[in-house]
């Protein structure tokens, strides 16, 4: 169906993070200052923990850009893991771990733990705890870095804010504009990741009340897409449909329990008359615009035109310092669960991971429609749909 795809593999205190990104095609230009900035803000915000102090990523690119540009064959990203060294023998390839095993000997509630340990009959869940863990979206981010280069070619830009820390939410008629985004998005110093700064501080005080508790916190992000034309996606079959898709994509982003589209959540509760978008036509533009964005860019599975709008809900991390009551993988005694070194809150990261997110799936439902084994031939292809939109 799609001929872009990506994969990643690695452990999280393994040797390095891998994506493999096939699909794209050639004549792409790399910027690898975005790349690097996109890599930095996924290891940013208040609440993150000791890791992303020993952690510097960086994106080394092992085949598929030449000259810098991709070259029509898949793209080999690595991340190395600078804990890697505290981790080589617990973690070796070719030997046994022996005293250097550290097990996970009791599960921890929320996480992959147990489920894992019972699917693959592993003894205790440390292996199940290295693949699960959300280290593995530094790998999604560079894969991401690299289709929001693609959908910039296009005019399709990608970003995102926090709407929830907690309890302290922004407020709901709050305008969101882009140029606010886009400032958002090229601050040096991340806190929350919030456009308005007395939402920002009431969220930093739930992560503040978090952080002496002993306890965790989560919170909703949202991810915007501007300059999307109408027809991405279809309402032809169930799978290919681009709302599904995107759902399908950040639900699954660690710790994400729920997805909304627009205002998926609010309008269910409103009579239709409310619930949807009057559609009207710009005659000096030459397109069909909609009173409102309730659908979130989205109708009948595809883009309308409209500014796509997805939301991710996040639940609190679930490795506590304080940990919930678990049992022993060898004695099946009540025990605390594990703990791991974890953070307090991830949301303002999940939000950078959603963009990543969204981007690769937006990127593969603009070379299906537009196709195109070179970057001149998907703009020529993309040009020409534009017209032919501005015609109808």
């Amino acid at each position: 169906m799609s001929n872009l795809r990506f994969s990643t593999a690695g452990e999280s205190h393994g040797q390095a993070l891998l994506a493999l990104v096939s699909g794209l095609p050639a004549g792409l230009a790399l910027d690898a200052a975005l790349v690097e900035r996109e890599l930095w803000r996924r290891q940013q915000g208040f609440g993150r923990g000791g890791r992303m102090k020993i952690e510097h990523d960086r994106a080394e690119f092992l085949a598929g850009i030449r000259n810098g540009a991709t070259i029509g064959a898949p793209v080999a990203i690595q991340i190395a893991n600078h804990d890697w060294k505290n981790w080589q023998h617990t973690l070796a390839v070719d030997a046994p771990a022996g005293d250097a095993a550290r097990p996970v000997a009791s599960p921890r509630p929320g996480h992959a733990d147990l489920a894992g340990a019972i699917k693959f009959n592993f003894a205790e869940a440390r292996y199940v705890l290295e693949r699960a863990s959300a280290r593995e979206t530094a790998a999604r981010v560079a894969a991401g870095a690299l289709a929001k280069l693609l959908l910039r070619a296009l005019g399709i830009e990608v970003l995102s804010h926090v709407i929830a820390v907690g309890a302290a939410s922004l407020d709901p008629d709050f305008e969101v504009t882009w140029t606010a985004l886009r400032e958002l998005a090229a601050r040096d110093e991340i806190l929350l990741h919030c456009l308005d700064a007395a939402s920002e501080q009431r969220m930093k005080a739930e992560v503040d009340q978090a952080l002496r508790s002993g306890d965790t916190v989560g919170g909703v992000f949202e991810v915007r897409a501007a300059g999307l034309p109408p027809g991405l996606g279809t309402c032809a079959n169930w799978d290919e449909r681009l709302d599904g898709r995107l759902a399908q994509a950040v639900m699954s982003i660690q710790a994400v329990k729920g997805v909304a589209l627009g205002d998926g959540f609010e309008i269910a509760a409103l009579p239709g008359s409310r619930a949807q978008d009057p559609i009207a036509y710009d005659r000096a533009a030459r397109r069909f615009t909609r009173q409102g964005n309730h659908a979130g860019g989205l109708e009948g599975g595809m883009s309308n035109g409209e500014a796509l709008v997805v939301r991710g809900f996040l639940k609190p991390i679930s490795t506590l310092r304080r940990p919930l009551a678990s049992v022993d993988f060898a004695t099946r005694e009540p025990v605390k669960a594990a703990y791991e070194r974890s953070d307090v809150c991830v949301v303002p990261a999940a939000a950078v991971v959603g963009e990543a997110m969204v981007a690769l799936v937006l990127a593969q439902a603009a070379l299906e429609k537009f196709g195109g084994d070179s970057m001149l031939e998907l703009e020529r292809n993309y040009n020409a749909y534009k017209e032919q939109v501005r015609a109808f």
